[in-house]
């Protein structure tokens, strides 16, 4: 005599969080190659991504109920809620570092290694058309007293070498760091300044950010400042601050290796 096993159906929505959570992590991957592509303006990128977290914030919610039903009444899907829960959470470990860096750092998108006198941006014409004319205004005092408590670190860099020996540490400096640039003046002429514009891109998303860099010439020494700004959005979430950081770091590299 034969006997009808029947399977426990599936949770309804373990199986939608699942699949709402792929959709999230697809649109977040499509945000990744808009942004990095530049086939799209950021604010276009941003709001792709806006979907995708909002996609998985629902995705939680759906793998939340799906797990009160496999729970009480024993239905299939717990596979499919870990799945859901995964994908949702690779989509938003990235915004929620973010959070809380915003939360710990102040609202800053323009750090300089010298407040009392920042390096400007060049206004060559060829400078200026790589920044897609983005104009960074000087800093003002208010964000120079929150860029003084928050990042101590962020200091001038002294090399003890004449300009014409510092100068080509930086140049190689700025290769290994991969910035592209833009314009450049060899320090000379009566006050020996010299000066590198180049361009950036934060890690994920790419979003081009621009950096100077100052070098003058001290008493047996060469003196290093290094401005960063974001091009977009109010808060740098702590990357230009990195960014100067890094390439002190690299800086102290290639003088090691002299």
């Amino acid at each position: 005599m034969r006997r009808l096993i029947l399977e426990e159906p599936f949770s309804a929505a373990a199986i939608w969080g699942r699949a709402l959570a792929a959709f999230a992590l697809a649109l977040a991957a499509i945000a990744i190659l808009l942004a990095r592509s530049g086939a799209v303006e950021a604010t276009g990128a941003l709001s792709v991504l806006g979907a995708a977290i909002i996609c998985a914030c629902l995705a939680l919610l759906l793998a939340g109920a799906g797990a009160i039903v496999v729970w009480q009444s024993g239905r299939r899907g717990l596979g499919a809620i870990v799945a859901g829960v995964f994908a949702a959470t690779l989509v938003l470990v990235y915004p929620a570092w973010l959070a809380a860096q915003a939360l710990r750092l102040p609202l800053l998108n323009d750090v300089s290694t010298d407040l009392n006198d920042p390096p400007d941006f060049s206004r060559a014409g060829k400078a200026a058309a790589a920044r897609g004319g983005a104009d960074h205004p000087s800093i003002s005092p208010e964000v120079r007293d929150l860029q003084r408590r928050a990042y101590k670190d962020v200091q001038p860099i002294l090399l003890d070498l004449d300009i014409d020996e510092a100068w080509p540490l930086v140049q190689k400096a700025v290769a290994a760091r991969k910035w592209r640039v833009v314009d450049e003046v060899r320090p000379g002429g009566r006050v020996g300044v010299g000066h590198l514009d180049a361009i950036d891109k934060t890690l994920l998303m790419g979003f081009p950010e621009d950096v100077t860099v100052r070098v003058r010439p001290l008493a047996g020494q060469t003196r290093i400042d290094v401005r960063s700004a974001s091009r977009f959005g109010r808060h740098d979430f702590g990357s230009n601050a990195a960014r100067i950081a890094r390439f002190s770091t690299e800086l102290q590299a290639q003088l090691d290796e002299r």
